[in-house]
C-alpha cells in the first residue's frame, strides 16, 4: 500500500503539476461522495432494519455504527492521502 502512495505521490511531482492538482482533487471528492453513498446506505438498511424487527434494535444499531465508522475511515484515509498528493506539488 505504501508503494502505491509513493507512485502516486511520484506522479503528482512529475512535469504536469496541474494534473497532480486535478487528481488530488478528484480523490478526495469522490471519498466524501462515496463516504456520502455509502452512510446513506447504511442509515436506510438499518431503518428498514429496525422497523421490520424491533426487538433487534440494539444490536441493528450497533452494526450499523461500526460499519459507518468503517465507510468514513476509508473516507479519511483517501482524504489524507489527496492532501499529501497536493502537498508534494510545488509551484
Amino acid at each position: 500500500m505504501l508503494y502505491i502512495v509513493a507512485l502516486l505521490q511520484a506522479a503528482a511531482a512529475g512535469a504536469d503539476r496541474g494534473y497532480g492538482l486535478i487528481g488530488a482533487g478528484l480523490a478526495a471528492g469522490l471519498a466524501v461522495v462515496g463516504a456520502g453513498i455509502g452512510i446513506g446506505l447504511i442509515g436506510g438498511r438499518a431503518t428498514e432494519g429496525i422497523a421490520r424487527q424491533p426487538e433487534a434494535t440494539a444490536r441493528i444499531q450497533t452494526a450499523m455504527i461500526i460499519a459507518a465508522a468503517l465507510v468514513e475511515g476509508v473516507a479519511l484515509f483517501v482524504a489524507v492521502i489527496a492532501f499529501l498528493i497536493q502537498g508534494k506539488i510545488n509551484f
